[in-house]
């Protein structure tokens, strides 16, 4: 395998803020003074973060939080009465929901994220945690569906992933009411696995980061995130076995595989040395996306 020349320079963003640590990345929304109310400079941005965690070796999982007392209220209504008044698309002609751009960039991603919740969570504030792999929140977080209560419906394809998260029922009463839902029933059904006092919230999505990397191979978590995820809603499970097949097959006779049961067997922690940016399954395209358009 050739070794990188030189790391990545992070990029500069105006809505976000990224650091990086010990081989986890957080990226905080970065507009406390609007609740870190969404907007497209926020959608590009963020999905520039996520080719460049993605791309970046030593980067080996992802926490997202906002700074100041919210996530995110939601869209940014500055604009007022026409804030959801879209032009007509600008890609093929066929309209595309910005949030659904993010959340499907979020679920190809190739490293785990996880969403800490410190606080509101609103609308697309809501709905754009729901490709992450775990959320965590603050025991003052809250969080709501209230796209019926704006005229609307709900959008970053959370039709796909809400009920997928809480039930279909839950889903919809949640989407129905649009009520605030506080933390404590989050937890209850499902929506995030675990609440913590505020000051400790970051801290505990750290701890939980690290026990997804300091032991595991990282091509390996990055296949298995695509593989969980692409294959949570097939048919049949022959077509995830199929997958399986074809990917266990590469991995089993990878330099990883080697030295995890080398390590294994002299009772050593393991070095891998396989890296996301250039060793992954060659067997399936993990960038794939369906176009229905």
């Amino acid at each position: 395998m050739m070794e990188r020349e030189a790391k990545m320079s992070s990029p500069a963003f105006k809505t976000l803020d990224l650091s990086i640590e010990d081989g986890i990345a957080v990226l905080y929304l970065n507009r406390p003074d609007q609740l870190n109310a969404f907007t497209s400079q926020m959608v590009r941005e963020f999905l520039a973060a996520l080719d460049y965690t993605d791309a970046e070796d030593r980067i080996k999982a992802v926490i997202v939080s906002g700074h100041g007392r919210a996530f995110c209220a939601g869209a940014d209504l500055s604009e007022g009465g026409g804030a959801f008044d879209y032009d007509e698309a600008e890609e093929g002609g066929v309209f595309r929901d910005e949030g659904g751009l993010l959340t499907l960039r979020i679920f190809r991603s190739l490293k785990p994220i996880i969403a800490a919740v410190n606080g509101a969570a609103v609308g697309v504030g809501a709905t754009l945690q729901l490709a992450m792999d775990a959320r965590l929140a603050s025991e003052r977080a809250r969080f709501g569906f209230v796209f019926a209560r704006r005229g609307i419906v709900p959008e970053a394809a959370s039709s796909w992933f809400l009920s997928r998260a809480v039930g279909i029922s839950t889903a919809l009463q949640w989407c129905y009411s649009g009520r605030l839902v506080m933390a404590d029933e989050a937890l209850a059904r499902g929506l995030v696995q675990a609440t913590y006092p505020p000051e400790q919230l970051l801290a505990a999505a750290k701890e939980l980061a690290r026990s997804f990397i300091e032991q595991s191979a990282p091509v390996s978590l990055a296949a298995t995130r695509q593989m969980i995820w692409r294959m949570s809603a097939v048919e049949h499970p022959m077509l995830a076995h199929c997958l399986d097949s074809r990917v266990v097959q590469e991995r089993g006779r990878s330099a990883d595989a080697r030295e995890g049961i080398a390590a294994f067997l002299e009772k050593r922690p393991a070095e891998f040395p396989c890296r996301v940016s250039t060793d992954m399954p060659g067997c399936f395209d993990w960038r794939e996306e369906p176009d229905f358009t």
